[in-house]
């Protein structure tokens, strides 16, 4: 039985996986795509549902902070075939490494927003005076600057 292949447009596949033409038409000049890119009648390129599929791994990957040269290799790995799993394990835990760090970053830099947004609710539910207060040093009986909130006290 001779199998089914669904031809898309690059307007269906730009539509379908959020890149745009002009990204498609990128994505192909890197050789980042396992299969070639076929083409119809005059010319047009015409995408798979497989093509699809690998565009979202693309897509995925290129999100998580893959550069364009890892994942041109990937899809090199890829378009070779079986015999090669051992580099591409490599590859993937390379980026792993990078990703879990990303995160950990991320986490970091998350602590610090839920810090800063309790710190402005707190100045929000105290009355205005005090919320003008924020932005202008306070003098503490000496003549001293006295931290305003909890994240300006003064380590010494």
């Amino acid at each position: 039985m001779a199998e089914i292949t669904t031809s898309l447009s690059i307007g269906q596949v730009a539509e379908r996986t959020g890149l745009s033409v002009h990204a498609l038409r990128f994505y192909e000049r890197e050789g980042l795509f396992v299969n070639d890119v076929r083409r119809g009648p005059g010319g047009r390129r015409v995408y798979s549902e497989d093509d699809v599929d690998w565009l979202t791994v693309c897509i995925i990957l290129r999100a998580s902070g893959m550069p364009l040269p890892a994942l041109r290799r990937y899809a090199d790995l890829v378009r070779e075939g079986a015999g090669n799993e051992k580099e591409r394990l490599s590859l993937m835990r390379e980026h792993h490494e990078h990703v879990t760090a990303q995160i950990g970053r991320l986490t970091q830099s998350l602590d610090l927003i839920r810090f800063k947004v309790g710190v402005y609710e707190d100045l929000v539910d105290q009355s205005s005076v005090a919320a003008r207060q924020c932005h202008a040093p306070s003098l503490s009986a000496d003549g001293e600057r006295a931290p305003l909130l909890r994240h300006e006290a003064v380590v010494e």
